[in-house]
Formats: structure tokens, sequence, C-alpha cells
């Protein structure tokens, strides 16, 4: 009970605290670099308390947070310096993601230090899946700690009794009771250890090994007959190979288990893992080849960043692996070495990355500032937009094309810029209207009024997004835009339209509109006949096919269920 309330009161004080922060926040009274330093300090610190107390004990557990939470800060609040403003640092994926890998990777180290050794890879190993299995069953809690509330409220309303839906929008108590069953959630499962335990989680992982392995090796004896030339122009395949990589070295690491004795002993089951760690650096390599490709063709972006950051890691672990099994016995021992090496790779990876020497924003604005200037990437070509995402460097790289463009023989490139919102502000959204009459492709060319109809449906924001798809070129160039207009519906007056833009991630987004009898003008959402929606390399040749074409239509025959007293229901196709 003592070791439940402790949990708890920690989960509440964090509760609190975050609730204050955001009191601050809204009341102006705390803003940019100390708020995020605030907010920073508390997540990190209560995190890492949380999760390392039953462990140890609360004092050492402390300790080990405050240092934990103290480095953190310096580290976000060090990346946010990298942006205009402070909190624009939250946009970037790079240093959320480094900050909770800075927060949650040393925990494991931490324990096993304060238990004699920080390299005893049995107690890195166990508290490393016990944390992810506390975790899990502490956030299932509070769900049904939430659900139950939720329906509470529900059946007490039906007999007029509003005292929990007040109690909730007081102040605080949603906070506090959100810490409060997150801690009591963590503290239960402590005193279950020896039932909820992450044995069960690895086992079930080791059943997931044949199919890796059956699907991987599959791909690898069919590569040499398909060839690669095909691969390589795909960025989601460099991804696909990346996080396959991923996942075979997490399999890998589960059959060899903390020590000789609690890993796998089936022939079987150890053979396949074996051949498994000989397959990573091939498949590592592949998909660093494909980042590679994608980077030589288009430069450096954040998410190529990331991306050859993932391969590098994944050829550390693919390299290390392999070298352990060819060594021939003992070769769990080593991957249980190269796993504690390969997690501090990745701690200083992720330190770095918070940092300008691998800042992704820097290392993205002077790639594309050099492929400008040595005519790999073509005035037209640019994506002015990308650099207001880019923080300090983008806005410094900005600064320069706005300069060079004033220059005499730079009218391409001021009229490049003139065709994107001003540096920092906000676009006129009759300017942005304007602009898309000449930026978006419109098929067929004449339906001009139905495309400045629907157009005017789009907010301040989507009318803002759809400028900048418009004046971002695609892979292999052209606008990443497009609007068909035909007749969709034949049972109402006028034509439809179909709106498709590419995102800034290679993510397309289709927008359905039609003019509708009573509420004139509105969106609606697109759904496949069949299949899914293409996308990345398929939504671009979609777009880029409908830029250069009108389509064709096809009917689709429904059948609707008759309703007594009229009408009917359908199901969408």
């Amino acid at each position: 009970m003592t070791a439940r309330a402790l949990l708890a009161g920690m989960g509440i004080a964090a509760g609190l605290g975050l609730y204050g922060l955001s009191q601050l926040a809204e009341a102006g009274s705390l803003a940019g670099l100390p708020l995020l330093a605030a907010a920073s300090f508390v997540l990190c610190f209560f995190t890492a308390l949380m999760l390392m107390t039953g462990p140890l004990g609360a004092a050492r557990a402390a300790l080990g947070a405050l240092l934990i939470a103290v480095g953190v800060t310096v580290l976000s609040g060090s990346a946010a310096l990298g942006f205009v403003r402070a909190e624009d640092v939250l946009d970037s994926p790079h240093v959320v993601l480094g900050c909770m890998i800075l927060t949650l990777l040393p925990l494991p180290f931490w324990i096993a230090l304060q238990r004699g050794d920080w390299q005893n890879y049995a107690v890195l190993f166990g508290e490393s899946w016990a944390i992810v299995v506390r975790v899990l069953a502490a956030w299932a809690f509070v769900g049904l700690v939430w659900a139950i509330i939720l329906l509470s409220d529900a059946l007490l309303k039906g007999v007029g009794i509003t005292l929990i839906d007040q109690m909730v929008d007081l102040g605080p108590t949603s906070w506090l009771i959100t810490g409060g069953a997150l801690g009591l959630g963590l503290a239960v499962v402590l005193d279950l250890s020896d039932v909820v335990s992450p044995s069960l989680i690895l086992r079930f992982l080791r059943l997931l090994l044949p199919v890796v392995f059956v699907v991987s090796g599959v791909f690898l004896v069919a590569l040499p007959v398909r060839g690669v030339s095909g691969l390589f122009g795909g960025w989601s395949f460099a991804m696909t190979l990346l996080a396959m990589a991923g996942a075979a070295t997490v399999l890998v690491t589960v059959v060899v288990d903390q020590d000789d004795a609690q890993a796998a002993r089936g022939r079987v089951l150890t053979g396949m893992a074996r051949a498994m760690a000989l397959m990573l650096p091939v498949m590592a390599g592949l998909g660093a080849w494909a980042v590679w490709v994608r980077v030589a063709q288009y430069g450096w972006t954040p998410e190529r960043v990331f991306a050859a950051q993932t391969a590098a890691l994944a050829l550390g672990y693919g390299g290390l692996y392999a070298l352990a099994v060819l060594r021939g016995a003992g070769w769990m021992a080593r991957v249980r070495r190269a796993n504690v090496g390969m997690a501090l790779a990745l701690m200083g990876l992720a330190l770095l990355a918070l940092t300008p020497v691998l800042s992704a924003e820097r290392l993205s604005a002077r790639s594309l500032m050099a492929r400008l200037d040595d005519g790999r990437l073509s005035v037209t070509e640019l994506d002015p937009t990308v650099l207001d995402r880019w923080g300090v460097p983008g806005a410094r790289a900005r600064d320069v094309l706005e300069a060079r463009a004033a220059e005499p023989g730079q009218e391409d490139l001021a009229r490049r810029l003139a065709l994107v919102a001003p540096k920092g502000g906000a676009a006129d959204r009759d300017a942005v209207l304007g602009a898309l009459v000449g930026l978006l492709p419109l098929q067929p060319e004449g339906a001009a009024a139905t495309r400045d109809m629907y157009l005017g449906a789009l907010d301040d924001y989507r009318l803002t997004a759809l400028h900048e798809s418009c004046t971002r070129q695609m892979p292999g160039g052209g606008a990443g835009c497009v609007m068909v207009v035909a007749d969709l519906v034949p049972g109402l007056p006028g034509e439809e339209a179909l709106l498709l833009d590419y995102g800034p991630g290679g993510f397309v987004q289709f927008t359905g509109f039609r003019n509708d009898p009573v509420l004139g003008p509105t969106i609606r959402d697109v759904i496949p006949a069949e299949g899914v929606l293409p996308q990345y390399e398929e939504g671009v040749a979609l777009i880029r096919a409908w830029q250069a074409a009108p389509p064709a239509t096809l009917p689709l025959a429904l059948n609707q269920v008759a309703v007594p007293g009229g009408g009917g229901l359908i199901l969408a196709p």
C-alpha cells in the first residue's frame, strides 16, 4: 500500500505540474523557451522517476531522474535555439524523438549501475522489457478508469445528476485523475511482476521470427532475378526495408534473451536467428542504398536525414550481428554485447541530433542552397515554403534567396518567391485564390467556373496548404496538385470535383466536392471503390497522369434497401 500511495502521489504531482504549466501558458505568464524548458523538465523527470521507482528506491530513482531531466532539458533548449520560435521545435520529429530516446533509454543503464554493473546485460534486458510491460499495462488501466468515469457520468445524467461532469471540468481534476491512475497502475504491475512479466510477450515475439525469416529470405532470393533497378525509385521501399531490418533485429534479440539459460534452445528457432543475423547486413545495405539514391537525386530533407540515421543504425546492428555469428560458438553472447554498444550509439546519435552537428534543418537548408547554386536544383523546382519549416537555418537561406532575387538576372527566382506567402506571415486569402488560378492544373481546362466555386469552399488553412502543394515540385518535376471536374453524381445538378495535392512527406491528400442543393458547395470524403487510395509513388503517378489528360469516368451501380415510409439504406462503395 505504501508503494501504491507513493507512485500514485508521483502521478498526481506530475499532473499538477503539467496543469500549472498549462495555466501559466494560457495566461501568457510563461512562454517561449522558459515554457519549453519547464515542460521538458517536468515530463522527463516524472517519467523517469515513476518508471524507476520500484526497481530502485525512491531516492536513487529521483537522483537518476534528476540527472536525466536536466540533460534532456538543456539539450531540448539548445535545439530550440535553432528555431525562430522556441515552440516550433515541437514540430521537429528529430528533436521530439531524440528527447524521448534520451529520457527512456538511459533508465535500464541507471538501474543496472545502482545494482553494481551498468553493463550487466541480464539487468539491462530484463528491466527494458519490464518497463515496456509496465507502461502498456498502466496506460491500459488509465483508459479503463476513464471508461468507467464516462460510463458512470452517462448513467447518472439519465436521472439528471451531472456531478461527475462538473467535477471533471473543475480545474486540474482530469490531470489528477490521469496522473494518479497512471501511478497506481504502475504500482499494481510492480506488485504482480511475477504474473505480469515480459516473458509472455517475449515468447509471442519468438513465434514471429519464422514469418519474418521466410519473407526476408524470399525477398533476397528473388532479388537477383528481379533486379534492383526498379526498387530504388520509391521512398516507401527504403523505409519498408529499414523497418523490416528493425523488426528482424528485435526478434534476434528476443531469441538470445538475457542469458544462455533463458535463450531459445530449439535448433530450428536458433538456426533461423543465426540466418536472420546474416541477412541483416544485406537488408540494411539495400535500405541504405535506397536512401542514398533519393538523397543523390533530391538532396537532404529532415525526413531523409532521419532515414539516413536509421540506415546507419541498421548497418551497425547488421554488421555486428553477422560478425557475431561468423565467429562461431558463443555468438549469442556477442550479440548481447553488440546490443549494449548499439544502445550507447543510439543515445549518442540522439544527442548529436539535438545539436548543430547533426541538425536536420541545418543539413537540409545547406543541401538545398548547394543544389540550387550548382544547378542540380532548378528555380522552377524550388519549393521555398519548406524553408519556413526548417527553423533558423531555413530562415537564413530564405533571406539569402530574397536578397539574390533582387539582383539583376534573377527574375525567375523573384517570380518563384512571389508565388508563396511572405516569410513569417500569412498570405491574403484573395491573393492565394488568385495565385491558385495560375498554379492549379485543371481538367478539363474549361471548368474554371466550377473550380473557382469549389476553391471558395476551402477554409484559409486548407487553402494555404493547397497553395503550398501547388508550388511544391513532385519528385521528377511537376506541380504537386491537380483538380478534375466531372459529373460524378448524375442525380445532382452541376458537376463535382476531385482535388489531389502532394504533401511535404510524399502523402497525397484527396478532397471531394459537390454542389449540394441545400448547403451549396461542400467538401466530401473520397473513398476508393475498391482497394486503397494510391499514395506516395502511385499517388504522384496519378497526379501526373491527370495533369496530362482528363481521366475517364465509369458508372458505379448501387442498390438500396427500402425503408418503410420511404427512402432507403445504402452501403458506401
